[in-house]
């Protein structure tokens, strides 16, 4: 895999978290368990499915971490007593990680079926348009006032 530098380019300003955002997706990519889906289901919605059959609510946890979602699934440990000839059910202990985009939020999460849905929503900002004043070098030591004018 080749390293994407974001750093070095002059356009690139106020972009610095971007490296270290791609290099977490890249590194939490690797593992298939549990499968998933990502659908549009509006315009600024979002829906997140995991497949997590076999765990219950209290077993998964749903977090976000510096504009990281974070799902975790832990299942009960087995008490032993059961003999099983054949275990072909998955019940390991998991994470999934995906990156939020500015403006990103969780609407919420349940759980039908087996499946788990994490809702997103965009909120999209208001536009703000701010007018900067050009100076004489005469009078640059002293700050002018920004005229912010709001969008419609």
């Amino acid at each position: 895999m080749t390293k994407i530098s974001f750093g070095s380019h002059p356009y690139l300003l106020g972009f610095e978290q971007l490296e270290r955002l791609v290099e977490r997706t890249a590194k939490g990519s690797g593992e298939g368990y549990p499968p998933f889906n990502i659908e549009a289901v509006a315009d600024n919605a979002y829906r997140i499915t995991l497949a997590v059959a076999g765990f219950r609510e209290e077993e998964l946890s749903i977090t976000v971490e510096d504009r990281q979602l974070v799902i975790r699934g832990r299942q009960a440990e087995d008490d032993g007593a059961r003999v099983w000839l054949h275990r072909g059910i998955a019940s390991r202990a998991f994470q999934r990680s995906f990156v939020l985009a500015d403006g990103v939020e969780v609407a919420g999460a349940h759980m039908e079926h087996g499946l788990l849905h994490v809702d997103l929503r965009r909120v999209v900002p208001e536009t703000v348009v701010q007018t900067i004043p050009i100076r004489s070098p005469r009078v640059a030591d002293t700050p002018a006032p920004v005229k912010r004018i709001e969008a419609k």
